[in-house]
């Protein structure tokens, strides 16, 4: 592992740039963290998605909103343990979502 491999370990965890991880890094490494990017992206995604949704529904919409600030939290929380295990050099999972595996 080098240090091109850290950085693209780091991209991977920042929103669609996930995809410059998968495409520059070849190694196992980098090709781990895409993964776990990847599927970070895909759970912020969703989580929007269902955040917006329930905010449309009368009488409970305020969940919505405390559907979307959670998820944006948590998702923030995901993405800086994800870049500190880049940091050191880890292939850790990520809590909650790291079991997932999308690419191999």
């Amino acid at each position: 592992m080098d240090s091109n491999d850290k950085v693209f370990g780091i991209l991977s965890y920042i929103g669609i740039l996930w995809i410059v991880g998968l495409a520059a890094g070849k190694t196992p490494f980098a090709k781990f963290h895409a993964n776990q990017g990847l599927v970070l992206f895909l759970a912020e995604i969703v989580i929007g998605i269902a955040g917006g949704i329930l905010s449309f529904i009368p009488f409970i919409g305020f969940i919505g909103g405390i559907v979307s600030g959670l998820g944006s939290l948590a998702s923030l929380v995901l993405m800086i343990l994800g870049i500190v295990n880049v940091a050191q050099g880890e292939m850790k999972p990520l809590p909650v979502i790291g079991g997932i595996t999308i690419i191999k």
